[in-house]
């Protein structure tokens, strides 16, 4: 005849009973990310110690990676991704936060404002980079005929023709794009302020910008952070504004890591190559990451003991 079990057994039962239903729950997220995450990653590493081409592949150790730091033109490569990055994603929080600010102040037709703000997100972006292409053409683009029509210039300007044209071009044409989800993000974290720290402000005689500075900027100071970084991951991992564009060029003017690993690893082919440079790419955003957090949270700090 079996002993019943005690009230200790029962409740370390129930816990091992509740602790495995929780592992089956969140098993087909485990399996999904291993499946799209983890190996894909493995392998990428895997191949980058290698000289992996469509003829096969052997192991080469690191000279993938020698050969790519002693590259001066991939240190320039990575600077140019780095200020790529740094002033698109500082143009599009100051544009976020103006376009927010103006979007939640009470002026007349503000709900039209806020649906015309949206096209630029909710256009497929190759459409929209395609038109801001046909903008920026030398024979018949719109801003080249405006410029020439207002006597700013002489002669049609072919803005993805020349080295820093293009890449300041490729930039506006990203902010574009991105500024839109920013702002909306913005606007929602001006929403949730508290009206009444606004009125007692108010009461005390603090002005418009203090108000701003002081009330609306620390309350959303937490989503500042998130979409800055957010936005500088994407920005430095983005491809088919770039490459619709200009591919990389005019003489590799706008050719960011992304853009250059994608020319090694499938247009020439050498996969290999191209793996050790993808690695490369998840070490920056890492560390980067870790950094950025870092600073911030200190600034959040900041702003909340004040």
């Amino acid at each position: 005849m079996t002993s019943q079990a005690t009230a200790p057994e029962r409740m370390a039962r129930r816990q091992l009973s509740d602790r495995a239903f929780a592992w089956l729950l969140i098993s087909p997220a485990i399996l999904f990310i291993g499946l799209i995450v983890v190996w894909p990653l493995i392998e990428t590493i895997r191949l980058s110690f290698t000289d992996a081409t469509l003829g096969g592949e052997s192991w080469v150790g690191l000279k993938n990676y020698a050969d790519l730091f002693a590259s001066s033109k991939f240190w320039a490569t990575v600077g140019r991704t780095f200020y790529w990055m740094f002033l698109s994603v500082s143009l599009k929080l100051v544009m976020g936060l103006i376009g927010a600010t103006l979007l939640n102040a009470a002026i007349p037709g503000k709900a039209l404002f806020r649906v015309l703000v949206m096209p630029p997100w909710v256009i497929p972006v190759a459409i929209g980079v395609i038109g801001w292409k046909w903008m920026y053409n030398g024979y018949f683009g719109l801003i080249s005929g405006l410029l020439q029509e207002f006597g700013l210039v002489e002669e049609r300007v072919a803005l993805l023709a020349t080295k820093t044209s293009a890449f300041y071009s490729a930039i506006v044409t990203d902010v574009w794009v991105g500024t839109p989800m920013v702002t909306l993000f913005f606007l929602a974290a001006m929403q949730g302020v508290s009206k009444d720290l606004y009125e007692a402000a108010w009461v005390d005689g603090a002005g418009r910008w203090y108000r701003f500075r002081r009330i609306t900027i620390p309350q959303i100071m937490p989503v500042i952070v998130s979409m800055a970084l957010l936005s500088a991951i994407w920005t430095f991992n983005s491809f088919e504004i770039i490459w619709i564009l200009t591919e990389g060029g005019p003489r590799g003017a706008t050719t960011t890591l992304i853009i250059d690993t994608y020319k090694v690893a499938i247009s020439s082919q050498r996969f290999g190559e191209g793996a050790a440079r993808a690695v490369v790419i998840v070490v920056l955003l890492a560390t980067f990451s870790l950094f950025y957090l870092w600073f911030l949270n200190r600034v959040n700090r900041h702003y909340g003991a004040k």
